[in-house]
């Protein structure tokens, strides 16, 4: 046993460190690629503070916000899929499947159409509030989920079966929000809603990254509770855990997590779904190395994800969503097959 624990936390920090490797390395891929392409060794002169105004402009105004909203946004879908799939015992849970990140979405883009001229013009404040409608609307939808889904309990499959449906209502009147604006920002409500990194200002990333880390943060401090939950209801009640209220206090953190993220990155589906998986496939089901890992992975996915979207058809770009859909699909299908 205690060979295997070695083991285990051998494994775990091979892969911390090999992620983190991996991450570092796209970061550089990154900058380099993109329409206006920068040299290697200009991309660290500019880093050092050596390079002429036009290469500061690009990595420092355009290309770095963008990549560390992907961090922030990869690694918290990841770690909320993995919160959601801990507390409900479902390996289908995710924040795009329960609709959470459509009710976001569509209080967002409600937002938009009410308070700002156009998506183009959110600037000061509207950076900071835009992320409290979004919190708003993931948690109407993650209340509407789970009352409906309430019948003696929240049974794993009728959660996903509720999730859907709510998912498909609150599609729906995205559409009918998404007629009446003009040509322009139906366009880009349309590419942002099926996943695209769009506020990619310092502003966006200040207004994000502390509430971000700080919920990712908690979450890893809560994951001990995650794995009492998985024990069972009698057995967890027995350890002295609050089942029920905690089960609700991590959901909301689930929540709260994918509603930001869906501010800044829009709907991204199946990154929570994915990254947990390969995740515990790696570490194993313990929470405490799960969710660690699944942030990384996530953050790694999605920053790939992005620099494929920018360059395979440069110089137009694909949504960032498109690309993990098209990559995470095959491999949500066969859960779904392999799943009882």
């Amino acid at each position: 046993m205690k060979h295997f624990s070695v083991q285990g936390r051998s494994r775990f920090w091979w892969t911390m460190s090999s992620l983190f490797i991996l991450i570092l390395v796209m970061l550089f891929v990154s900058l380099n690629t993109g329409v206006v392409q920068i040299a290697p060794n200009d991309v660290i002169r500019t880093l050092v503070g050596l390079g002429d105004e036009r290469q500061e402009l690009v990595l420092f105004d355009f290309r770095l916000p963008r990549m560390v909203l992907a961090l922030l946004v990869g690694a918290g879908f990841g770690i909320s899929g993995a919160i959601l799939q801990g507390v409900t015992k479902n390996e289908l849970a995710d924040p795009g499947i329960l609709g959470i990140n459509t009710g976001a979405g569509l209080a967002v883009v409600v937002y938009i159409f009410f308070f700002q001229s156009s998506m183009a013009s959110i600037s000061g404040l509207g950076v900071y509030i835009l992320p409290l409608f979004a919190l708003i609307g993931a948690f109407t939808a993650a209340i509407l989920v789970y009352f409906l889904a309430w019948k003696k309990g929240v049974n794993p499959v009728r959660l996903i079966l509720v999730g859907i449906g709510v998912n498909a209502g609150f599609s729906a009147a995205l559409i009918v929000f998404q007629i009446k604006m003009n040509p322009q920002d139906f366009t880009k409500a349309l590419v942002w809603l099926s996943g695209d990194i769009w506020g990619s200002s310092w502003s966006f990333v200040l207004a994000l990254l502390p509430w971000i880390v700080a919920l990712i943060i908690y979450s890893l401090y809560k994951s001990p509770v995650i794995n009492i939950l998985n024990l069972g209801e009698q057995m967890a009640v027995g350890l002295g855990a609050r089942v029920e209220r905690e089960r609700r206090f991590l959901l909301l953190l689930a929540v709260a997590i994918a509603g930001l993220c869906v501010a800044a990155a829009g709907g991204i589906a199946f990154l929570g779904l994915v990254a947990p998986h390969i995740a515990r496939r790696i570490v194993g089901p313990k929470h405490q190395q799960l969710l660690p890992v699944t942030a990384l992975l996530g953050a790694l996915i999605l920053l790939v994800a992005d620099t494929i979207g920018k360059n395979i058809i440069a110089p137009a770009e694909i949504p960032v969503g498109i690309v993990v859909t098209i990559v995470s699909t095959p491999y949500f299908i066969y859960l779904l097959m392999k799943t009882n």
